[in-house]
């Protein structure tokens, strides 16, 4: 099958503190680098090599991958010594694909969560002829996304940029962040400079008369760009909802790596991932929460939708809702945070420091 492109060298600035210290693709996810279910669910798609497009803390990703061959794959890196946006990375890595001037080229973002039928776009991309096949999908309110209207062939009109009026919004189909490149095309995008394939590119092919189709599949499909969305897509891996062969374990209400050590009374649902080396004590309850490796969550601390980072400790009798714990941070006993409150790396948060009252 086709050759992929991953776009991973975003700096993950909505999910602060989860990227300070670690880029936002290898943030764990149902237990393992968010990438490595991206990898997982190419290589089965019949994917066999892939350039990785990094940039932030780009050092990190070749050592915990290497060449790929673990997870049957053959992987390369190409980093950006500037921010290139999509379309220049994808522009910077063409050097490393292997595919012929009319063949197709995969290219994913490092940030979706998706249950995309891989082989269907393709084979979408094949038999209309295109230059570029987006997939797309339909959401509710698209005001937050770029709109991608399509004619009854599903070939593509236009591209609207986040619509704010009524007026604006002529469809609920967006773009999903997911393409297939005729090879040639990738080369038309210009080099040495940022270019935003959503804003420029696409656009900018489509006026020159450029084919453009649209595929819409609209399974499971999550922009995991803020925390909330990333410990919700985490849950949904474990629960079974989005589909990866690369979750460690079977689908259920929760997954506990072999390391890790839970109290016999605690109680553990949701899609709860508990990170290797990390320890639940005795009467806590965790619901659709990520806990990661190495992190202390106290006796009768209640967590609910929240991430508590490695290393950090959450304090007896806690009540974390909808929370974001940075690496290495002391949550002290008895505190109750939520509404997407994040407390920093190795923050110190003394007991009682922060409560709310009944009615609020």
């Amino acid at each position: 099958m086709t050759e992929a492109i991953l776009l991973v060298g975003g700096k993950g600035t909505r999910l602060r503190p989860l990227t300070v210290n670690t880029p936002k693709p290898m943030v764990p996810a149902a237990g393992v680098p968010f990438l490595t279910h991206q990898l997982a669910r190419a290589r089965a798609a019949g994917v066999e090599h892939i350039v990785l497009a990094t940039s932030y803390l780009a050092e990190v990703f070749e050592p915990h991958f290497g060449d790929g061959s673990d997870l049957g794959l053959s992987l390369e890196y190409v980093t950006e010594e500037e921010p290139l946006g999509t379309g220049g990375a994808i522009r910077n890595v063409a050097s490393r694909l292997h595919s012929g001037p009319d063949e197709p080229v995969l290219i994913f973002n490092g940030d979706i969560l998706t249950g995309l039928d891989i082989r269907a776009l393709v084979d979408t991309h094949a038999t209309s002829g295109a230059d570029v096949s987006l997939h797309l999908t339909r959401v509710e309110d698209p005001r937050a996304f770029g709109l991608v209207p399509t004619d009854a062939t599903g070939r593509v009109t236009a591209f609207l940029e986040k619509p704010q009026t009524p007026e604006e919004i002529v469809t609920d189909q967006i773009n999903a962040g997911a393409y297939v490149f005729r090879r040639s095309v990738i080369d038309r995008i210009p080099t040495g400079r940022p270019v935003s394939v959503e804003r420029e590119t696409f656009p900018e092919l489509l006026s020159s008369g450029a084919h453009l189709q649209g595929m819409v599949d609209s399974t499971y499909w999550l922009d995991l760009g803020t925390p909330q969305a990333f410990v919700r897509g985490s849950a949904d891996l474990v629960l079974g909802r989005a589909p990866s062969p690369a979750v460690p374990g079977r689908c259920g209400d929760r997954l506990v790596l072999p390391s890790a050590r839970v109290a016999p009374d605690a109680k553990l649902t949701g899609g709860t991932v508990v990170g290797a080396d990390a320890v639940i004590g005795d009467g806590a309850r965790v619901a659709g929460s990520t806990i990661l490796a190495g992190a202390v969550i106290e006796p009768g601390a209640v967590i609910t939708d929240s991430l508590v980072g490695a290393g950090a400790r959450i304090g007896a009798r806690t009540v974390l809702t909808g929370a974001v714990i940075g690496d290495g941070a002391q949550v002290g006993p008895d505190n109750e945070l939520r509404d997407g409150i994040r407390i920093w790396c190795d923050t110190t948060l003394p007991a009682n420091a922060v409560r709310f009252s009944s009615d609020q």
